[in-house]
Formats: C-alpha cells, sequence, structure tokens
C-alpha cells in the first residue's frame, strides 16, 4: 500500500525524488511579473536539498493545445528564474529523462509536462503509462503543487500510484492555514469575470457564509437574471448556468449582496453610476463596493476575484476601494490565490492579511468542498 504523510513527518535523504511544483507563473513581455508561487517551494526545495536528495521538479505551464502553444509556454523561463538559486539542469522533454540517469546535477527542471498532451491527452488525462514512466527516475513522490491539486493528472496524482507519496511544505502550509474556513466563514466577496466555472463553488460556499458579496463580471448575470440592465456586458448564456443562478437567487435572498455603484463605458467616456443608471449601451467594468458596514461586522472574510477589468488602470477604482475596505478592516482576511492575490501584492498589502493562498480554483475547490481531487485520489491510492 502507498502511504501518504507530510514530509516535515520524515527524514527522507539520499533518494531520488520527483517533486510535483506549480510553476505556473504570470508572463508578461516575456518575464515573471509575480515568481511567489515559485519562491514558496524553495522550502520544500531546500530541505530534499540538504537532506543529499536528487530532486526532479515537474511542472505544467499554460495551456497545452497544440504545437503552436508549445513555442509559448515552454518552461526554460522559470529555469533560467530557478538558475539565480540553484546549480540545476533542464530537460527539453518531459518523454525522455534520460540525461538524469547521466548528469552529476543534484536538481533537474523537467519541461511543461503538458506537453505530452499533444497529440493525445495524456498528462491533463491522468495517462498512468506516463505516470508508470515517470516514476522510474524517483524512488519517492512529493507533492507540493498546492494550484494544482484540483485537478487528477499524471503529475499531480498518477504517480501516487507507483511510488510513497507526501505533501510537501507549502500543502502542509495550505491545507493548515486554510482549514479554520472549512466550517463556517463570516463573508465571502466572489468576483472575477465570468460565471459558468464558478456555479459550484459558490453554491459550496453559500453553505457556510453569512453573507455572499457578488461582484466583478460574475454580477452581470446575477443582475440581469434579478431584472437590471447591464447593457452590453459579459453575461452567461448556458441555460444550465442560468437556472442554478435563478436558484440560489430563490434559495438565498438574505445572503446575497452586491454593490449600487458601478464604473461603465459609455461611448469614449467612463462614467461612475448607480445600478439604476445603466443604459442599454453599457459595459460594466467597475463595481465600487459600497457595503463597509457587512465588511466591518464580519469577523472572518474570505476574497476571491476582483471589481472588474483593473488590470487596466481606468478600472481599478473598485478594485482599489475593496482591497483597502479590507486591509482597514482588523478582521482576519483570507485571500485566494491566482490574480487575487497578484493584485494584492500589487498594493503592497501583503501583511494587511491573515493569509494569501497561492492556490486559485483549488483554493476555491478546497473551502467550498473541503477537499481536493488530486489528494482525494492520493488518498484512495
Amino acid at each position: 500500500m502507498i502511504n501518504m504523510k507530510y514530509l516535515s513527518e520524515e527524514n527522507i535523504s539520499n533518494k531520488r525524488i520527483i517533486l510535483r511544483c506549480d510553476f505556473n507563473v504570470p508572463v508578461k513581455n516575456n518575464e515573471i511579473t509575480d515568481a511567489s508561487r515559485i519562491t514558496k517551494s524553495f522550502k520544500t526545495i531546500n530541505y530534499l536539498l540538504n537532506n543529499n536528495n536528487i530532486i526532479i521538479l515537474l511542472s505544467h505551464f499554460g495551456r497545452v493545445k497544440n504545437e503552436e502553444d508549445k513555442d509559448k509556454n515552454s518552461l526554460k523561463i522559470v529555469y533560467e528564474y530557478l538558475k539565480q538559486y540553484y546549480d540545476l539542469e533542464f530537460v527539453d522533454n518531459p518523454l525522455n529523462l534520460d540525461i538524469i540517469n547521466k548528469s552529476s546535477k543534484k536538481i533537474f527542471l523537467v519541461e511543461n509536462t503538458r506537453f505530452t498532451d499533444v497529440p493525445v491527452k495524456r498528462e491533463s488525462a491522468n495517462d498512468l503509462g506516463l505516470a508508470k514512466y515517470w516514476s522510474n527516475y524517483a524512488d519517492i513522490f512529493v507533492v507540493d503543487a498546492f494550484g494544482s491539486m484540483h485537478r487528477i493528472h499524471s503529475s499531480t496524482a498518477g504517480l501516487s500510484k507507483y511510488l510513497s507519496t507526501y505533501l510537501g511544505f507549502l500543502v502542509e502550509e495550505e491545507l493548515t492555514n486554510l482549514k479554520p474556513l472549512l466550517n463556517h466563514i463570516d463573508l465571502v466577496i466572489m468576483g472575477g469575470a465570468k460565471v459558468d466555472d464558478k456555479i459550484k463553488i459558490i453554491e459550496g460556499l453559500l453553505k457556510k457564509c453569512n453573507y455572499l458579496i457578488i461582484t466583478g463580471g460574475i454580477l452581470n448575470t446575477f443582475l440581469k437574471e434579478m431584472g437590471y440592465k447591464v447593457g452590453n456586458s459579459l453575461v452567461a448564456s448556458d441555460e444550465d448556468v442560468l437556472n442554478s443562478v435563478r436558484k440560489i437567487l430563490k434559495d438565498n435572498k438574505d445572503k446575497i449582496l452586491y454593490s449600487d455603484k458601478f464604473i461603465v463605458k459609455r461611448g469614449n467616456d467612463n462614467l461612475e453610476v448607480t445600478l439604476d443608471d445603466i443604459e442599454n449601451n453599457d459595459i460594466i467594468y467597475d463595481n465600487l463596493v459600497d457595503l463597509n458596514n457587512v465588511i466591518n461586522d464580519a469577523k472572518v472574510i474570505f476574497l476571491n476575484g476582483t471589481c472588474g477589468m483593473c488590470e487596466d488602470d481606468n478600472y481599478k477604482k473598485g478594485t482599489t476601494k475593496l482591497l483597502n475596505m479590507l486591509a482597514n478592516s482588523g478582521n482576519d482576511v483570507y485571500v485566494g490565490g491566482g490574480d487575487t492575490a497578484s493584485f494584492v501584492k500589487l498594493f503592497n498589502l501583503e501583511s494587511n492579511f491573515k493569509y494569501i493562498s497561492s492556490g486559485g480554483g483549488a483554493t476555491l475547490e478546497y473551502l467550498s468542498d473541503g477537499d481536493l481531487d488530486a489528494l482525494k485520489y492520493i488518498k484512495e491510492n
């Protein structure tokens, strides 16, 4: 039987380790804009190196659906970053790891695991043949990719079929810090662009929170279903999604809150308007949260997503206001990973929050379901 423990509970030395990290970092103009997902893996990497282990780093990077995607989603940019800290070697083919047997290096970064999804999906289909191949090069599997553990892939889960499996320091930190939110949250604030992939998360979080503030693009669909104008803004069209939104509104009308202030693009102008002043051709880009009392009264708050297209300086007023309100509330504010965490760092507000997760979708799934798909798979196998 394959065992699974925290790496911190063991003293593993002189082994070959496959270490699954989440190096799927944001890149702009060929530069990494937020390296925190990389640096948060250093504790596990350093522990393993200090115990004289050889480390084989696996990670995905971006979406790879065809050969062209490979050119823009190579992990070489992460390799160049890691070279500042470690003497490592790059393995340019995830289906040819023989270089590891011929090298004297102690640490290797393997090219994007999702390169194996072309021409036929293997990594993202949890191909056990692929997991078995990778396992031939190691003695132990360590998972430290919290941000990817909501997916059952060969490199996040399948390897546990063949190797004794441990959870790294980052995963342990995430599970420990997020545990207080599993049973109850006073206030959840959900933003982001599309509601389609958030429905199940919203349904799960509504079961454990007192109030849910909806903001950003996902609010548009809710507003439209309540009979308000949303102009030409992005809204869901899938009938199953719309039915779910209607049911959520019907069953939770006293829990769901939203702002009455918006910035809309009207022609060439950006205007601040109330909900009743939105016109047929407006596009909503920003939501100026005006729910100070609710935020101040909540002792435990979870935030995920932003109030509109705040990567554009013209439309980040709502997100700026929201983050400052949360930072000044004096309450325990937990922040979901991904873009939300990046904007907190952009505004230099990290120290004002209780915990900032490295996750994203994984954080949402964990808080909503109380578990993660890859973690469940590993436990069962």
